[in-house]
């Protein structure tokens, strides 16, 4: 394994926690960026773009895709990840049958509202460059089923996925017969996903939660490495009405003697978390106080970042994705494979700097501020709530500039699509409303009547079929010319946005 303590050593940060009333005291006063800059026109900020992401197409051997398709079907006759029976019991006794393969490997397991994929990439990144076999499990997926698991960086290829599905699949029907309830969608993958990292197999895994904690499916896991990112209000129909109630549920992922990373929360997610942390003796380290942000500036393609970890400062750190918000994930995904390595608790030095610099500048978050095409601009970005609603807006005003913004949205039923919507308002000059194929999907009509409240009649188009959709905000974007910065954002679901880049040529 590469060395991982650099030339220049740094001083133990570290003291002891002060008393839990100073902590939620703390937490009340975030760190801002201490400077983000402005540089350079919008051409050039553009033009370089985004890494192209490893997101796998359908299989080319007519028989493998067949036999995808297959398993596909079959996953799609168990209940779909947004219907749910808050238990552990199904997926507990999926992991004893199968010898409890999610303990033959370290893990970071990673919760919050937003966030969650990019900074398990940018983790995963990390801890490859440290020359260690990763297993990544995340959900949902943008194009391909098989995305959700990967092995050192990439998807499984098609054939694997097909084959740990054929492996595990009598131990599933077994747990059938013996619960009230079957094995669900999600249920079935995840032990896909365990059985596959032990099979492999890997020197850590990398988990994103499905929904929640507590009784997420993940949670038979006990993640060395807690990592906790914004919470904001989702899934309020599930997880609870306020950020502290939604925080009750995602604390579970707290486990005896691990440590925490916890990105800038709401005063009460901060609370709950905090005094979970010392119910279970879990070391802390927050955003704003261990770790964080030094710096920022716009670069071609991205930002260059400063970032303070828990072993010291990290300088000259380009990051390949747009926002603030991607800065942010990538101090906690920092901070989390610090504390992996122990650094900040047994060794006081950082990482090594030509490393982390090494694996931060080959992240893809696909998806997430994704161009897929110029001339012009179409940018594709999965924000789904409010608050991810917020930050793309902020990122895609500060990274383009378009001189006029077209939005192509299409939002699942079940969302606060208003909140969406009201974000998104002081930034599309028109917007495009349109449904994906999901049966999830708000009807084009409903969510026309939502968004003529929000923008007004004239600001609104429908086009119910996406590529119709694509089409008309491409020709809006090119209404004032070639050179006239005309730009779109399609967002609203990952599912519009997976169907937007099939139709855009990626993948």
């Amino acid at each position: 394994m590469s060395d991982i303590p650099g030339e220049n050593d740094q001083p133990d940060p570290s003291d002891p926690l002060d008393s839990f009333d100073e902590i939620i005291d703390a937490e009340t006063t975030r760190d801002p960026d201490l400077a983000v800059i402005e540089a350079g026109s919008r051409t050039l900020r553009t033009q370089g773009g985004p890494l192209q992401a490893d997101i796998p197409g359908r299989p080319e051997d007519p028989e493998v895709d067949k036999a995808l398709r297959e398993v596909e079907a079959e996953l799609a006759t168990r209940w779909g990840e947004t219907k749910l029976e808050p238990s552990v019991a199904r997926i507990a006794a999926l992991m004893d049958v199968l010898g409890e393969p999610q303990r033959s490997y370290p893990s970071i397991h990673i919760t919050g509202t937003n966030g969650k994929t990019s900074t398990a990439r940018m983790i995963e990144a990390l801890l490859g460059a440290f020359e260690l076999r990763t297993g990544r499990y995340t959900s949902p997926h943008v194009q391909s089923i098989t995305e959700r698991i990967s092995l050192d960086g990439a998807a499984i290829s098609a054939e694997r996925f097909i084959e740990t599905y054929q492996d595990i699949k009598p131990y599933v029907e077994m747990v059938d017969a013996r619960q009230e309830y079957r094995l669900s969608f999600f249920e079935v993958l995840t032990g896909m996903a365990y059985a596959a990292f032990a099979d492999a197999p890997v020197d850590v895994a990398v988990v994103e939660v499905g929904m929640g904690g507590s009784w997420d499916a993940t949670n038979v896991i006990d993640g060395d490495v807690a990592v906790v990112t914004p919470i904001d209000l989702d899934h309020t129909d599930r997880l609870g009405s306020t950020p502290g109630e939604i925080a009750t549920e995602k604390a579970g992922i707290v486990k005896q003697d691990a440590t925490v990373i916890l990105a800038q929360q709401p005063v009460d997610a901060a609370q709950v978390m905090l005094k979970k942390a010392v119910d279970v003796n879990a070391t802390v380290a927050r955003e704003g106080l261990e770790f964080g942000v030094v710096a920022r500036q716009v670069a071609v393609g991205g930002q260059l970042v400063t970032l303070r970890g828990l072993g010291g400062e990290y300088t000259e750190i380009y990051l390949p994705l747009h926002g603030a918000h991607q800065a942010h994930n990538a101090a906690v995904a920092l901070a989390a494979v610090e504390a992996f390595f122990g650094v900040g608790a047994q060794r006081p030095e950082p990482l090594d700097i030509d490393t982390v610099r090494k694996a931060f500048a080959a992240v893809a978050s696909p998806g997430r501020m994704e161009v897929v095409r110029r001339s012009p601009t179409v940018v594709l970005d999965a924000a789904h709530n409010p608050a991810g609603a917020r930050v793309t807006a902020e990122a895609v005003g500060e990274a383009f500039q378009f001189s006029r913004l077209i939005g192509v949205v299409g939002a699942s039923g079940d969302k606060n699509v208003r909140g969406l919507l009201e974000a998104f308002e002081p930034v599309f000059a028109e917007v495009v409303v349109t449904q994906n194929s999901s049966h999830r999907a708000m009807d084009a009509d409903e969510l026309a009547g939502i968004a003529v409240e929000v923008f007004g009649e004239d600001r609104v188009q429908v086009e119910p079929r996406l590529p119709d959709a694509l089409e008309a905000a491409i020709t809006l974007a090119e209404e004032e010319g070639e050179f006239a910065g005309g730009g779109v954002l399609v967002t609203g679901s990952v599912i519009t946005v997976g169907e937007a880049r099939l139709l855009l040529g990626k993948g």
